[in-house]
């Protein structure tokens, strides 16, 4: 399909007092509300594979340890309409089973229904890929969705 499955079917932000992150199976996005009119050159963002560092006209929004990996070479962040900082960092471990909790260590969690609403998430997009001539964008999910749904590699097709 060539419209991305998130696009279809929207994403399951979690808020935070400076904008939200969410994610998708490969990748996690943060969205930072920043001051009209603010420049890259006031922009400070240091993205680790383990570790992230944004501040902002010398004020410091976020810094820690992130809730899991990411591929270092790959995490870009752009200013848009010089109001919006987006980062993008690719998951490691591109499983539906890798539902982050937190954006950082101990730092930004999403509450448990955002939490369950995101794994929900994650599952139906690990059954479009698994099945790409179904469309998932818009069905529910109940049952064991927790830890990427169940497993049917094992049954015989």
């Amino acid at each position: 399909m060539s419209v991305h499955f998130e696009e279809r079917s929207g994403v399951i932000p979690c808020k935070t007092p400076w904008g939200s992150w969410y994610q998708t199976m490969e990748e996690i996005f943060i969205e930072i509300n920043v001051p009209p009119g603010t420049s890259s050159k006031e922009i400070r963002c240091k993205l680790g594979s383990r570790e992230v560092e944004l501040s902002v006209r010398g004020q410091e929004i976020f810094k820690g340890k992130l809730f899991g990996t990411t591929v270092g070479d790959e995490a870009t962040w752009t200013l848009e309409d010089k109001k919006l900082i987006r980062i993008v960092l690719m998951k490691t471990n591109r499983e539906a089973g890798n539902c982050w909790a937190s954006l950082l260590e101990g730092q930004y969690a999403a509450d448990p229904w955002v939490q369950d609403q995101m794994q929900r998430k994650l599952t139906l997009e690990r059954f479009q890929r698994e099945n790409p001539g179904f469309d998932f964008s818009g069905a529910e999910i109940s049952g064991n969705f927790h830890g990427g749904g169940p497993d049917f590699s094992s049954l015989q097709k």
